[in-house]
């Protein structure tokens, strides 16, 4: 008996394209790490920011945290984050 295995992977029906935020291009940028409440999750964020730090080192950013991986992000939470971010990044730990 023989295993197969199948690569589920489709083609691509777009070109690749690289992600540049626009709003970086023009001064200061504010970016917002929503990390999810799993274990980590804030942990991982706070490296996140030290990379982009590299990158932005004019940005600024602010840390939120929605409380569980269980509770959704609340409407009060989510305009928050529209009011002082030009970018979002959220996580997931494990």
């Amino acid at each position: 008996m023989s295993i197969q295995f199948h690569d589920p992977r489709a083609e691509p029906l777009r070109p690749e394209e690289a992600y540049r935020l626009k709003a970086a291009l023009d001064g200061p940028v504010a970016i917002g790490l929503l990390a999810n409440g799993f274990p980590d999750s804030a942990e991982f964020l706070e490296a996140v920011e030290g990379a982009l730090r590299d990158s932005l080192p004019e940005a600024s950013f602010t840390h939120y945290s929605k409380g569980g991986p269980s509770i959704p992000v609340t409407a009060h939470l989510v305009d928050d984050i529209v009011e002082r971010c030009d970018a979002v990044v959220t996580a997931y730990g494990h």
